[in-house]
């Protein structure tokens, strides 16, 4: 039975974020149920804000990070601005900053300066690299932390030179993730101890947790598996094939029950099962330009549809390679009604519900704020009078 309690009701978490890291994390407690106050540079807020103008002239990464929150628009400069984040903070559950490395602690933001006065706050910081280390004032950003995690040395094309970085933001999606789940943890932990705590969250650590597989088949001086494009590194037949019409198809085996299925359905060609180029995967790896030549020549008599009934008759996995507007109108998407509506500073916008369906709740989802659409309600909280928050105005503060 559904209920409209959600998990993190109650919850204040404050964020002083930019870019993607940090308000990716936010945007998931937020629709928990949290009460997220984004705060922001009066005027510009959020450098992210101005990427791109893509969706209805708004910028497609704050849009995609930014719904469910507040905008508190603040100079930190000041020593006014400073001390609205304080009294604020005297009310916050959770502070999470990826600021320049350093920048928090200068203001007297870090936890070791916050613990006594507010015991039950948990502070998270993501930065690149951690908090100590010889990089720990390293700037850092998402292909750098690609680069550095060792992603781009298995991504790409088998050339020298032919690296890729991943299509999305992935060094920061996985931060974002982490420091989602250490906020959680750390506000369990808090029923248990009636204490807040530190999270030193690094983008670093997070990205290469992701590459347990490559770091694990290069272990202790093995050869690192090879760069193969769309393809899998290790294992074969897995990625994708054109076909007779233009199209390409995408598939993958996993066993060698799928093989023998392969072999005699898709391929037609049974005895292939037991040829001793093929007949385990190290084999078919080993072999991949001969196996390759076999199935493109199959293929290629066959179109994407008739391709696909065949692997559907053999149990074999596949997938179309859709561009985004082919995602944009999944059908499968469409049919978990996944898409809604969501306010946003120019009109509703289409946006994806957040992974996941629980039977108890629904996810909290509201507008992407405007730089500083809640600054006179927040302050108007903390006790400020109207003409006072309009002082701070005329003054730059807010």
């Amino acid at each position: 039975m559904s209920t409209s309690v959600r998990p993190l009701e109650g919850v204040v978490v404050v964020s002083l974020e930019h870019a993607i890291a940090a308000p990716f994390c936010t945007r998931q407690l937020a629709e928990l149920g949290a009460r997220v106050i984004k705060v922001e540079r009066p005027g510009v807020g959020d450098f992210a804000r101005a990427y791109d103008d893509r969706t209805n002239g708004l910028a497609s990464h704050f849009v995609w990070a930014n719904r469910s929150k507040e905008s508190l628009a603040i100079d930190l400069k000041s020593a006014e601005g400073l001390s609205i984040l304080r009294a604020l903070l005297r009310k916050a559950d959770v502070l999470i900053q990826n600021l320049a490395p350093g920048a928090s602690a200068r203001m007297g933001l870090d936890f070791s300066s916050l613990h006594a006065t507010h015991p039950r706050l948990v502070v998270c910081d993501i930065s690149g690299y951690g908090m100590s280390g010889p990089y720990q004032h390293k700037k850092a950003y998402d292909l750098l932390i690609q680069s550095e995690g060792g992603f781009l040395s298995v991504t790409g094309g088998p050339g020298t030179d032919d690296f890729a970085k991943a299509g999305c933001s992935i060094a920061d999606i996985a931060a974002g993730m982490y420091a989602y789940t250490n906020v959680l943890s750390a506000l369990m932990l808090r029923d248990k101890t009636g204490e807040g705590s530190h999270i030193d969250l690094s983008m670093l650590e997070s990205l290469v947790e992701w590459m347990g597989f490559p770091l694990y088949y290069a272990y202790e001086g093995a050869s690192p598996p090879a760069r193969a494009g769309a393809s899998h590194s290790t294992i074969y037949p897995y990625g994708p094939f054109a076909v007779g019409d233009g199209g390409t198809v995408m598939l993958g085996l996993q066993n060698e029950r799928e093989w023998v299925a392969f072999c005699a359905k898709v391929l037609q060609q049974p005895e292939l099962a037991v040829d001793e180029r093929f007949d385990s995967n190290s084999q078919r790896s080993k072999n991949r330009s001969d196996l390759r030549a076999i199935i493109l020549g199959v293929f290629e008599k066959l179109t994407a549809s008739e391709v696909v009934a065949r692997l559907e008759a053999a149990s074999i996995a596949s997938a179309c390679v859709n561009d985004m507007h082919g995602v944009w109108r999944h059908p499968q998407l469409k049919a978990r009604e996944r898409w809604v509506k969501v306010d946003s500073p120019n009109g509703a916008l289409t946006t994806m519900l957040p992974p996941g369906i629980n039977s108890a709740y629904s996810p909290a989802i509201s507008a992407i704020p405007s730089v500083g659409q809640h600054n006179r309600t927040i302050l108007a909280e903390l006790g400020y009078q109207p003409a006072d928050i309009s002082a701070l105005a005329a003054r730059g503060v807010v």
